[in-house]
């Protein structure tokens, strides 16, 4: 098996992945949505989040021991210093960023896909516990410092749960296959700290069975030798096992912006409705297993960072060609790695432009004829 020096190096590292430009993709469509706004009182909100009618969109999956592990769309990344002025802020009387919902369909939920970091605060700190700690209050005014939620003054107390905040509700109502013009909503306009990524926003959209197994593959160890490092805290490791999914079955229908080409995959087999997750697996685990072993971990850095047009290619490649058997030499599949790593009509696919139809279609032919009669 190949040593992994580049892996090796990146091991503990959330390092950039070249060429996920999907923010600077034009969206040629237009479409119709209803939206409303809702001044809600904070205890309110902090009442609905305590019992399930708001929810950041979570998913649950097994770990390999059997445990059950939940998720979120996205980690509580506000430091400290931040959740408090946030929570001065209102005991001051001061106005705060309101929020983004979408209501549910099938359950009458909100989803919150814009506030989550605010929502959390305020529900921890009326919890009294944040990061699994005693949640006092730090750097603030000083009739405030160190106090708890119970801890506040009466008057103190009733102005913060009295304080307002604003929601905007939307829901779509074209196209129907999918939450795209929610996704461009929150792609462009969410006023968070540190704004969602593309693969977040889906995951909060399209959440569901396929999250569950994206969220399970990411674990594999062959997939963690190839794409290094810990699980990415943005999703940007599971944006491209989702890129390989959606090329793998749906090539064909790829048209650009890329963006809308995940969404509609993830939109149409979110509860494996497409494709069984037995089938997924499968074909995913014996492509990560046989690039890792004959190429490692620069598999995907033809330079240094994780490039996601090589992603989807090799992988996308390689699986057609395991579709048509079990791979017995793998270092064939090394040598025509480093042959298409050579080739310069593949490189300038896999370089620039790399969400145009033209070079999708050009990288993922030259990959499949690479592999193609690899023994």
């Amino acid at each position: 098996m190949n040593s992994d020096p580049v892996r090796e190096e990146i091991d503990n590292v959330e390092e950039p992945v070249e060429d996920l430009d999907e923010t600077l993709e034009v969206t040629p469509f237009v479409y119709s949505i209803t939206s409303y706004g809702a001044d809600y009182p904070v205890d309110s909100l902090v009442k609905r989040i305590d019992s399930g009618d708001i929810v950041v969109p979570r998913f649950n999956w097994r770990a390999r021991d059997g445990s059950e592990i939940v998720g979120f769309q996205r980690e509580y990344v506000w430091p400290r210093t931040k959740s408090d002025r946030f929570i001065e802020s209102l005991l001051l009387g001061l106005p705060v960023p309101g929020v983004f919902l979408v209501k549910e369909s099938s359950s009458g939920r909100l989803l919150v896909l814009d506030g989550h970091q605010r929502l959390h605060t305020l529900s921890s700190f009326y919890k009294g516990v944040i990061d699994q700690r005693e949640y006092r209050l730090d750097g603030v005014e000083n009739r405030f410092l160190d106090k708890r939620y119970e801890d506040l003054d009466v008057e103190d107390r009733r102005r913060l749960d009295d304080s307002i905040i604003h929601a905007t509700v939307i829901r779509q109502d074209k196209p129907t296959e999918d939450q795209s013009s929610v996704y461009m909503i929150f792609e462009r306009l969410n006023t968070g700290g540190v704004n969602l990524q593309p693969q977040e926003i889906r995951v909060a959209l399209y959440h569901g069975e396929l999250v569950r197994v994206l969220k399970e593959l990411n674990e594999h160890p062959a997939w963690r030798r190839l794409y290094g490092g810990k699980p990415s805290r943005r999703l940007k490791d599971l944006e491209m096992i989702l890129r390989f999914f959606a090329f793998h079955y749906d090539e064909a229908k790829y048209r650009s912006p890329m963006k809308e080409f995940l969404n509609r995959y993830m939109a149409t087999n979110r509860d494996l409705a497409r494709q069984p997750e037995d089938e997924m697996v499968r074909i995913f685990t014996a492509t990560v297993t046989v690039l890792a072993e004959a190429v490692g971990g620069r598999a995907f850095r033809p330079v240094r960072a994780v490039n996601a047009a090589v992603v989807d290619s090799l992988m996308t490649g390689l699986a057609r060609r395991i579709g048509k058997g079990p791979i017995s030499d793998p270092s064939q599949v090394a040598d025509e790695y480093a042959v298409l790593m050579k080739n310069e009509c593949y490189r300038g696919a896999v370089e620039t432009g790399t969400s145009q139809e033209a070079n999708v279609k050009t990288r993922l032919e030259l990959a499949t004829r690479a592999f193609a009669n690899v023994r």
